[in-house]
């Protein structure tokens, strides 16, 4: 067992990986110009087993081995919630940006367990020593993993094997003694650019016909045939001062091509197991929304505070509609928060393995996304029109404009223009510039969208017995 550096881990991610930007091939990511503050942004895992403050949290030990805590299994409630504690602390530490290099990868690592499991108990036991086998690489080596979960898709109306050409779904092409080859593309793969490896999981249930489709797998990222096609969102030069969240912290997000690449037979996790693929998928965002709503709470509380300081800062902390307001930041933090640990304290154990609630964690996750885009709202009203109008970092410097920036642009006392400027550039910059959209975006999307949890809350509700007691009590 091993821990990296965050040296180590930069090194590790120059190997002639096939990574397109606006239509060049990357040569180096760790030197690329935006891709690079990706990879920065990514050691932050990296230096947090290192750091004093953090190691207790991130570290674990065992037989005389230390590894990240993120490839432990979790056996019990408190596994789950020391899980959630760490990845909401490495979301701070990125400025309410999550780090995701190894909590969307072990989140797939914990359903694969699970199916491996399954496919075991069906008759299919190498496919759970192979799972097994991967873990222990990533955990003893480190790694940064990616995850390639949703298909490209063409039509949405139809399924895999109807659409109007067959690589819309990644499938298998060819099965080989040693191998497969696989063929097709996935879309919004976060962190591929500056991972490891990438573990590619279907991304529904299948049907009879689409036995090629049911597949999922492992890579390196430098493996023959693998292309990632970067998406160009939010980037371009920015300033501390601006953009004080984005300008240091991005994560990038890939088309994930695979054209006609191999893989080794002992990378494989499932091969035309139709009637596993939908539970592999299911079982991933049960611990993948668990995920989300532990790196959404650093956002909520940058909301919750920002609309604060910035309410003293213009003077209008008093105003009863103002602390109408900021309760409502409030109780939306506080009712995220208190989901996700009522989810991890009611888990189910799975095959040996904790599962956070799945019903409280849909909920909270929906609860979630259905109410930010109100709380941007109030973020915005309560900092005024000046998030899109003020004066640039270079006004303060300036020996033409810094002086009337100074006079005109103070606040309460206590406040000067510098500090309000700042403090309005940070919800500017997490609220009204490319880095604000892409959130409201993921708000919306990521980890599912608001469909697909209201239909898992649906499913996972008690419906017959709250009913048995409607119609006890009307005698019916």
């Amino acid at each position: 067992m091993g821990l990296r550096t965050p040296e180590q881990y930069k090194q590790s991610l120059r190997d002639g990986r096939a990574v397109y930007f606006r239509g060049e091939k990357v040569a180096d990511v760790t030197r690329h110009p935006v891709i690079g503050i990706a990879v920065e942004h990514a050691c932050i895992d990296y230096r947090m087993a290192e750091d004093p403050k953090y190691r207790e949290l991130a570290v674990m030990r065992e037989g005389g081995g230390e590894y990240s805590r993120y490839f432990h299994l979790p056996r019990n409630a408190e596994d789950l919630l020391k899980r959630s504690q760490l990845i909401a602390a490495s979301t701070r530490e990125g400025a309410t940006l999550v780090v995701l290099i190894k909590e969307i990868g072990t989140d797939a690592l914990y359903a694969l367990h699970i199916i491996g499991e399954r496919l075991a108990a069906a008759g299919k036991p190498e496919y759970r020593e192979r799972i097994a086998k991967f873990h222990r690489h990533c955990r003893d080596n480190d790694l940064a993993i990616a995850v390639a979960q949703t298909d490209v898709k063409g039509d949405r109306s139809l399924g895999p094997t109807a659409q109007e050409h067959p690589d819309y779904y990644v499938r298998v092409v060819e099965e080989r003694p040693d191998g497969i080859v696989v063929r097709g593309a996935k879309v919004h793969t976060s962190v591929s650019t500056n991972s490891n490896e990438v573990i590619v999981l279907p991304t529904r249930a299948m049907r009879a016909e689409d036995k090629a489709y049911a597949v999922a797998f492992a890579l390196p990222i430098d493996t023959p045939g693998l292309k990632l096609i970067s998406s160009p969102h939010g980037a371009g030069h920015k300033n501390d001062f601006e953009h004080p969240l984005s300008a240091r912290h991005k994560m990038m997000e890939t088309l994930t091509v695979f054209d006609d690449v191999f893989v080794p037979k002992e990378r494989v996790f499932m091969c035309g197991e139709i009637e596993f693929a939908g539970l592999l998928a299911l079982t991933f965002v049960r611990y993948h929304r668990f995920t989300a709503v532990s790196y959404k709470l650093p956002l909520l509380e940058l909301m919750a505070g920002a609309g604060y300081a910035i309410a003293e800062a213009n003077g209008v902390l008093r105003a009863a509609h103002v602390r109408d307001k900021l309760t409502h930041l409030a109780a939306y933090h506080a009712t995220v928060r208190g989901l996700l640990e009522h989810a991890a304290a009611a888990c189910t154990i799975e095959d040996g393995i904790a599962v956070p609630n799945t019903l409280l964690t849909n909920v909270a996750k929906y609860h979630f996304a259905h109410n930010y885009h109100e709380a941007v709202q109030v973020v915005q009203d309560l900092a005024g029109g000046l998030l899109v109008t003020a004066p640039a970092a270079e006004d303060l410097t300036s020996e033409a404009t810094r002086a009337y920036v100074l006079k005109y642009m103070g606040g309460a006392k206590g406040f000067d223009a510098e500090a309000r400027l700042r403090l309005l550039n940070l919800i500017g910059d997490l609220t009204a510039s490319d880095f604000g959209g892409y959130q409201e975006v993921l708000a919306v999307h990521a980890e599912g969208g608001f469909e697909a949890e209201k239909l898992q809350a649906y499913r996972e509700y008690d419906f017959k017995s709250v009913t048995a007691y409607a119609r006890k009590l009307a005698g019916v």
